[in-house]
């Protein structure tokens, strides 16, 4: 589904001017890209963005598409759902908990919480379906990234974790 031209072309002010303060060049294929992310109410992943942008790009590369979109999320202008890091992450508890995610070095620490395992589900969530079980994914900077940081504090603007790794495992 997509998203209103309003909200779109503010998006895309936004990722010009975040793009200018990084010192990022913006070029014909990221601006693409940010735009068909922009425009879809879905959360699309890599591989849709790819079918997206290929359409208009015939010429773009799966592999642009994934350093694009870790870009745009070390630039603070996307944001992940599920998985932190490239590569999916596997949970052996298989208990009702929590997960605290460190959004700079990828941290995922299980929590319990007797507050949170009692949160009500609105109503409207009933209208995308069934809901057969609920966790929250709590995002902050651990205490050794804070550690890390001049100040102690969260940064503006993440720098990417590190170079994704490219379809089919290759560096």
């Amino acid at each position: 589904m997509k998203t209103g031209g309003v909200g779109v072309g503010r998006r895309l002010e936004q990722f010009k001017a975040a793009c200018r303060k990084a010192g990022v060049k913006l070029t014909h294929q990221r601006l693409e890209i940010f735009r068909e992310i922009a425009a879809s109410t879905e959360h699309p992943d890599a591989e849709a963005v790819f079918r997206g942008v290929r359409a208009r790009i015939p010429t773009v590369s799966l592999d642009t598409v994934y350093r694009t979109l870790w870009l745009l999320d070390g630039l603070g202008l996307i944001t992940t759902l599920g998985p932190r890091r490239e590569s999916v992450r596997f949970d052996p508890n298989l208990g009702h908990h929590h997960h605290y995610v460190c959004v700079q070095c990828g941290m995922a620490k299980d929590f319990e919480s007797a507050d949170l395992n009692a949160l009500t589900i609105p109503a409207s969530v009933k209208k995308f379906g069934s809901v057969k079980e609920t966790h929250v994914e709590v995002r902050g900077l651990c205490a050794g990234c804070t550690k890390d940081t001049p100040s102690g504090k969260t940064p503006a603007a993440r720098p990417p974790r590190r170079k994704p790794s490219k379809p089919g495992g290759e560096r």
